[in-house]
């Protein structure tokens, strides 16, 4: 689901009733009652909509809180962590994943919701073969809809794995409102850029069921199928009124134009843009981006600055082997030429209303957001002690040393320490083991996924409490929050 996920019936036969309806039409008159009705063994009327608003005379409530209503009260899992919302690369803003996809195990304990426990069931099944499923569901989303063909990039490599990864995220987390929420709220707003409209939805509904249904032929059963034709009208439902209410705010992507290109070194870049409007974000997030000469090809980059007065916007970009859009950012695009931007997204940010040190990791061009959110500390006046570990493999990939340097001379609060791999003997999540103690700090990672992965561990090993590390992964609902 990084680009729009929509799909409809299966060629199975779960393209609905004889009368041309399908699972996942809308009711022309709701029940009075707002129960479901059951057609056989699927579940009518299921179709999500773009509601609209109707005056009410109680309480208000917040698009949060009536999403949180439309799930079902599943069991919370506060064990499990929440997926954070990015998709970032070998070096932070490529254009790989940073964890691969995995099937979750399914929890059949006591706590798990019946519906949650069928969908990890069918996850489980379908995990060994889940190139023939995704390869099959897009097969029947573009011979049922060829319309859609036009909403997805040109090449789908990058496109295959997404949806599973997102359905992955969705089945570890079902169980976790509030989580689950926040995740598909963003998902539905970042959407918009891609065209996605509410009537797409029901597409990528039928043609998931039945793609599922027949890679899953030992778990799938009539009470499977209902309950992955609720879960998904849930999901799909919170997606789409979270693109409603986001649309009254901003636009679905923003125009911005180059007016810095920087080679640092051979194969990384730093770029200024100017957008044509005004782009809200927070140091530490990314934002999603799209050149001319890659139409409908999307990939993340963070913010290499905090918001700033006059409004322009800086991306640390390393052209990646057969990266279409890094190798265009870095070696094509010149001052003058108009890029696109997603909304901005990310968890890696400062908070504010504690006094807790940050200890940051950066590996690569991961240094960006790292950069960022110390810029966005000192602009507060705070003192908050800080310690910067740079990573790279030579002296030359240290490119933006100097900046760094240069706030830690104006702050002394800042400590930054460069840490050169050249023999691959010492590693950058090693080196916080020398240093410390740890126990009043919220740690933050950005970089390589290796790094990320041996850096928690590091971390977890010297003392940091997992809700205190933060970093932007991938385990998506849509692979991508793109």
């Amino acid at each position: 689901m990084d680009a729009p996920t929509t799909t409809t019936s299966a060629g199975n036969g779960a393209a609905g009733d004889s009368d041309g309806g399908s699972w996942f039409t809308p009711r022309t008159q709701p029940s009075p009652d707002g129960d479901q009705e059951i057609e056989g063994n699927r579940l009518a009327g299921l179709r999500p909509v773009a509601r609209p608003r109707e005056p009410s005379t109680g309480p208000q409530r917040t698009p949060d809180e009536a999403a949180r209503e439309r799930i079902p009260p599943f069991q919370d899992t506060p064990s499990s962590p929440p997926p954070r919302p990015a998709a970032l690369g070998e070096e932070h803003g490529s254009e790989q994943s940073v964890f691969e996809a995995r099937v979750p195990t399914p929890r059949a304990g006591p706590d798990a919701s019946p519906d949650a426990v069928l969908i990890r069931r069918t996850m489980a099944e379908v995990g060994p073969v889940a190139d023939k499923v995704t390869s099959y569901f897009y097969a029947l989303l573009f011979v049922q809809h060829p319309d859609l063909r036009s909403l997805f990039p040109p090449a789908m490599d990058a496109q295959r794995d997404r949806l599973l990864k997102a359905l992955l995220t969705a089945a570890e987390h079902i169980d976790n409102t509030p989580v689950l929420v926040d995740y598909l709220q963003n998902l539905g707003r970042g959407h918009r850029k891609y065209g996605t409209q509410p009537e797409h939805y029901p597409a990528v509904g039928e043609c998931l069921i039945g793609s599922l249904s027949r890679y899953a032929p030992t778990t799938w059963d009539d009470e499977t199928e209902a309950a992955w034709v609720r879960t998904y009208t849930t999901i799909s439902q919170v997606m789409i009124d979270a693109a409603a209410a986001d649309e009254l705010r901003s636009p679905p992507w923003w125009l911005a134009e180059v007016v810095s290109h920087e080679l640092r070194t051979a194969d990384i870049a730093v770029l200024t843009v100017r957008p044509n409007q005004p782009y809200p974000f927070l140091a530490g997030q990314y934002a999603s981006v799209e050149t001319p000469w890659w139409p409908r090809i999307w990939r993340h980059y963070s913010f290499a600055s905090a918001p700033r007065s006059d409004g322009l916007l800086s991306f640390h970009v390393k052209a990646v082997p057969a990266g279409w859009v890094s190798n265009a950012l870095v070696h094509r695009a010149r001052l003058g030429d108009v890029i696109r931007l997603g909304p901005p997204a990310g968890a890696m940010t400062v908070d504010h209303s504690t006094d807790n040190g940050l200890l940051c990791l950066g590996g690569g061009t991961g240094i960006a957001p790292i950069k960022a959110m110390i810029e966005d500390v000192a602009e507060r006046g705070r003192h908050r002690p800080a310690e910067v570990f740079y990573g790279a493999r030579s002296d030359q990939d240290l490119y933006d040393i100097d900046t760094l340097l240069r706030l830690q001379q104006s702050n002394s609060w800042l400590k930054v320490r460069p840490v050169v791999d050249r023999h691959g003997l010492l590693q950058l999540p090693d080196a916080i083991r020398e240093y410390g103690p740890w126990g009043g700090y919220d740690a933050y990672l950005s970089g390589p996924p290796g790094m990320i992965r041996s850096g928690v561990d590091a971390l977890r090993g010297v003392g940091v409490p997992s809700d205190r590390i933060r970093h932007d992964s991938v385990e998506e609902l849509v692979a991508a929050g793109d």
